[in-house]
């Protein structure tokens, strides 16, 4: 059962970079290799669809939700598009295979695995089921790169550290430098992290990527459900307001996390803290201990997108925050980073 019907390739206003993109476009299903980042409470149903309906490639956060809560959100969404889209889901999630049997009785097209290693088994239950599914999965270093797509990873995100939300030690164009020669001519490779005009999404086709993904430049989009308060915030902002978290005790593998400095990151410090000593008093286990440092995001990303409260919520950006000057529609936010991108790849 597959839902989504794909754009099919004509006539294009953007030649140059359609034709850059049509490995990533093809895989995709969509017009245009341009995925949007899965953004907690950001990535729902308004936003993924009206990206998809663009051109682009909507994929909704599941983050901390249930099965059935889930369920509900791709079936919304495939109320509003009937073009392709994808479910990110993250690998710690106690109900990962549960959540891979939704989207699979969905018929959703692209599985997205972050934060961490995929779990023994999840791949296979996601390209194996009744409706398989295409598998993408982020890769911070060229090693577990090769190693994913040997475990049957279609497709690979490398992100710098520049993106917002849990991020890396480094840089896109780094990343992009190591990681787009060794691996772009056989496999589908889309680069993110920092990128907020279309000249940088030209610059990285350039170097072999299949595609790219933004999660910042869609944040703050008129189809955006987040709070008016958040999107002030991220207006006011330049890149050096989004700051990556500290890690408070190294015997605590906390994933560093970008987001605008508040009175929200300083009680994060705090969080570590709670957690690590309970930590060290044999409470509770490792991983527990790491699904407790995912709750306090949940919670305090959902305090400032849908509650508004920008002093003790997360405000999760990445550095191209200081890009965004007002609220615009999908659709143009997609024409834009297309043209800019055209107009770069003429010039050269």
């Amino acid at each position: 059962m597959q839902w989504a019907r794909p754009y099919r390739l004509g006539m294009t206003d953007f030649p140059k970079t359609d034709r850059l993109m049509q490995r990533g476009a093809e895989f995709l299903g969509s017009k245009y290799a341009i995925l949007c980042g899965a953004m907690s409470w950001v990535s729902e149903r308004n936003l993924v669809s009206a990206i998809s309906n663009a051109g682009g490639f909507g994929v909704i956060a599941c983050g901390a939700m249930t099965p059935e809560l889930l369920e509900t959100e791709i079936a919304e969404t495939q109320k509003l598009t009937d073009k392709p889209f994808g479910v990110n889901l993250i690998t710690m999630h106690p109900q990962l295979f549960d959540l891979i049997e939704v989207c699979d009785k969905a018929g959703v097209s692209h599985v997205v695995l972050a934060g961490g290693i995929p779990p023994k088994g999840s791949v296979e239950a996601i390209k194996g089921g009744a409706n398989p599914a295409k598998v993408i999965c982020f890769a911070p270093t060229l090693a577990l790169a090769k190693k994913l797509l040997r475990s049957g990873a279609d497709a690979l995100v490398i992100e710098g550290m520049e993106a917002g939300g849990h991020i890396g030690p480094v840089s896109t164009s780094v990343l992009a430098q190591e990681m787009l020669p060794e691996l772009s001519e056989e496999h589908l490779i889309f680069v993110a992290g920092g990128i907020g005009r279309g000249n940088a999404i030209a610059g990285y086709l350039e170097m072999g990527a299949a595609g790219v993904q933004l999660g910042t430049r869609f944040a703050c989009a008129a189809e955006s459900i987040a709070h008016e308060n958040f999107k002030k915030a991220f207006f006011r902002a330049n890149a050096r307001d989004a700051i990556a978290s500290v890690q408070v005790d190294p015997r605590l593998p906390v994933i560093p996390v970008r987001a605008l400095k508040n009175k929200g990151t300083e009680e994060f410090t705090r969080k570590q803290i709670e957690v690590a000593g309970v930590l060290d008093r044999e409470e509770i286990a490792m991983e527990e201990a790491q699904l407790q440092i995912e709750h306090y995001w949940a919670g305090a990303l959902r305090r400032a997108v849908i509650d508004g409260d920008v002093e003790n919520g997360s405000l999760m950006a990445g550095q191209s925050v200081g890009m965004l000057k007002a609220e615009e529609p999908v659709a143009d936010i997609m024409q834009k980073l297309m043209a800019q991108s055209e107009e770069a790849l003429t010039r050269r």
